[in-house]
């Protein structure tokens, strides 16, 4: 069904898949989620845009609401900037009101529609695989924005920053592309999903603008007067074929003082950010250090919650925590200039969130990771990966980090 499903949406400019892949990641709500057309909708560049966000929210409450913060809303929110280029053209911030709402779990299927059985029925007429016209490209060339040398260099620029006292910790991304590509990206999502699905996935479309993410990070979610949020840092990879080899892993990361070092920290950032937001004393970690597995990779997640105060707005509580934490670093503001010093192109809808807002005014957002962008008109493909820098940081294994990061999507694209 979740093939046909897919399948069916793609007559539509503008949709939003959100597939928890039945993981029963605590706290779980959505099992899967689709919002397909648009009835209203808001799109804004930095500047005004949480103004307008608001503004759009407050003439469309009790709706379903799905949409995306891009990563350069940071220029709106710490008076930042950015000269660098975007090859992939997500907007800042969008939003809409779907036409279309489908959700799907392992007892049955919901469709809020003016048509629900004629939709119903079209679903079941949808073929379950791609067409063979409409497959990808094979063997699509994925070039390095910095090479190794480069980016070591960096690195070792970034150490001394966090020497002299500029940061503690901070989140570098790098950048593997794609140039006069095409590919079919409902073939490439479904590829992805098969090889690494993980709980925070999407399936993304604004016109000729695609996001398929395999994402395993949730960056905020609210439910009734409660905020959570769970940041990643640190990260290890799985040993398939030996059970004691991907133990040992999983436990050298648990017990890794650099991997701990970074959460530690993220942690300490998100408790001062929900706190601006939350009753006094109410925020708390749930959960330090948590180690989970995923397909491609063991992940150390920690939970952080608390209690919002009365009559807090969903744009409050933005501004109070976007970007997050777990891809920026510490203290945020000066982070955010070094990135912008040091990367080299803008991030866009990478390192953003993505997700939905309920009519109840519940949400929750992902962190926009582990992802494949694609613009569709200028055939060019883009995917991001980084790690936290600290000072202890070995460049060299930061690099694998990255590469091992990319694994999935480079497997998806040019094959093993």
């Amino acid at each position: 069904m979740k093939a046909k499903v897919l399948n069916w949406v793609q007559q539509f400019n503008t949709f939003c898949f959100l597939d928890n892949h039945q993981y029963r990641l605590i706290p779980h709500t959505q099992e899967c989620l689709l919002a397909a057309g648009v009835k209203n909708t808001v799109t804004a560049s930095s500047g005004m845009a949480i103004d307008e966000l608001q503004t759009f929210l407050d003439n469309h409450k009790e709706r379903w609401l799905f949409g995306h913060l891009g990563y350069e809303l940071k220029n709106e929110l710490e008076a930042l900037s950015s000269t660098h280029t975007d090859n992939i053209g997500f907007p800042d911030l969008f939003f809409f009101e779907p036409l279309i709402l489908i959700r799907l779990n392992e007892t049955g299927v919901w469709i809020d529609a003016e048509y629900p059985e004629k939709i119903y029925k079209e679903i079941l007429d949808s073929p379950v695989a791609v067409s063979s016209a409409d497959k990808s490209e094979t063997g699509i060339h994925i070039n390095s924005r910095l090479t190794k040398e480069e980016y070591v260099n960096i690195i070792d620029q970034l150490r001394q920053h966090i020497l002299r006292g500029d940061c503690y910790e901070i989140n570098f991304c790098q950048e593997f592309f794609s140039e006069q590509t095409t590919i079919n990206p409902l073939q490439v999502y479904q590829q992805l999903s098969e090889v690494s699905p993980n709980p925070f996935s999407a399936f993304y479309r604004l016109n000729d603008k695609w996001l398929v993410c395999a994402s395993p990070e949730r960056f905020i979610q609210k439910q009734g007067n409660k905020i959570l949020s769970q940041p990643i840092k640190g990260t290890s990879t799985r040993i398939h074929g030996s059970k004691e080899e991907d133990e040992r892993t999983k436990n050298e990361l648990f017990h890794s003082g650099k991997d701990r070092s970074e959460n530690v920290m993220v942690v300490d950032l998100v408790r001062n950010d929900l706190a601006r937001v939350c009753k006094e004393g109410t925020v708390k970690v749930d959960e330090l250090y948590g180690v989970y597995s995923f397909p491609q990779v063991h992940q150390m997640i920690s939970t952080i919650s608390g209690e919002l105060n009365d009559n807090i707005s969903f744009t409050e509580i933005i501004k109070a925590t976007f970007p997050m934490g777990s891809m920026t670093g510490a203290p945020k503001k000066r982070v955010m200039q070094l990135i912008e010093q040091y990367e080299k192109t803008k991030r866009g809808i990478f390192s953003g969130a993505l997700g939905y807002i309920s009519p109840s005014g519940d949400f929750d957002f992902n962190v926009v990771i582990r992802s494949i962008l694609y613009n569709s008109s200028q055939h060019y493909l883009s995917v991001l990966a980084g790690s936290g820098i600290t000072f202890y940081s070995e460049p060299i294994k930061e690099w694998d980090e990255c590469m091992l990061k990319v694994t999935a999507m480079k497997e998806v694209l040019v094959g093993k």
